[in-house]
Parts: structure tokens; sequence; C-alpha cells
């Protein structure tokens, strides 16, 4: 995934939209990181990510930075 469709993403989910092409690039970064540390794929850790902060946010009730 390109960091504008992880972005596009991440505003569906409920990210602050100037926000969200920044988390999208450091989500990118981290998700090649893990998969290679951990010999998975990509879009593996991408989505285990992505999980991780719409649980966050759904756990605030609100996104992050509002």
């Amino acid at each position: 995934m390109t960091i504008d469709e992880i972005a596009g993403l991440l505003v569906k989910l409920g990210c602050p939209s100037y926000k969200c092409r920044d988390m999208a690039a450091q989500l990118r970064r981290r998700a090649l990181m893990d998969a290679d540390r951990k010999g998975t794929s990509f879009e593996a850790e991408l989505q285990r990510l992505i999980g991780l902060m719409a649980q966050g946010w759904s756990a605030t009730g609100k996104p992050e930075g509002h």
C-alpha cells in the first residue's frame, strides 16, 4: 500500500485529516520494520498496527488529536 492509500484508510477510521499523511508514513515504516524483524508480511503488520490504532481511538471515544 502507498502512503496515500494508508492515509485514506486512516481518514475513514476517524484520524484527523491533517495528521493522516504523517501517520501513514510512520505506520508504513513501522510495518516494514516489523515484517522484516518478525519474518511476517508487510500487509499483516500494517493490518495489526492499524487495528491497534483503531482500538485506541475507540477506547477513548474519539479520534486522536480531538
